[in-house]
């Protein structure tokens, strides 16, 4: 009987990492969906932003206003692309070149693709400090005899 119960706890183990690493690669599939959908619609704004200035030319109105607008409605979307792309690197235990955005092993420590110096992840939790509490180290001073300062005769 001893077998079989270790084969069982064995087989609900590997479903586990299993179930784990399925959950992975879905939540993977999502986040890269966002980013198509994401650069889906960074493609139409850009494509308003033409029409707006060719419009505006041809018409010799001033679309200052609008064009900012509309840059800035980009500028949005990509900020919220490279979160989800960060997202997924994370996911794939990936980091991203700052300098060209290669993606590189977490593990690297110079782009693979451009040479420059990775940014070192910072560090989740912070530093422990052991305190000593004020009422302690005044009790301490207390308790100690001070030192006399030596005479001189």
């Amino acid at each position: 009987m001893g077998l079989l119960e270790d084969v069982v706890v064995n087989a609900k183990s590997a479903v586990n990492v299993v179930g784990k690493t399925a959950g992975k690669i879905v939540d993977i599939s999502k986040l890269r969906i966002s980013a198509g959908e994401l650069n889906s619609e960074i493609s139409k704004r850009y494509e308003s932003l033409g029409r707006m200035v060719y419009d505006a030319q041809k018409t010799d109105n001033d679309a200052t206003d609008l064009i900012k607008e509309c840059v800035s409605a980009i500028d949005d979307l990509y900020e919220q692309l490279d979160a989800v792309n960060e997202q997924i690197s994370a996911m794939r235990n990936r980091t991203i070149c700052k300098g060209c955005g290669a993606e590189n092993p977490q593990s690297a420590n110079y782009c693979s693709k451009c040479g420059k110096k990775l940014e070192e992840p910072a560090p989740e939790e912070p530093e422990v400090y052991d305190a000593v509490p004020v009422q302690d180290q005044q009790s301490e001073q207390e308790t100690e005899p001070e030192a006399e300062e030596p005479k001189n005769e």
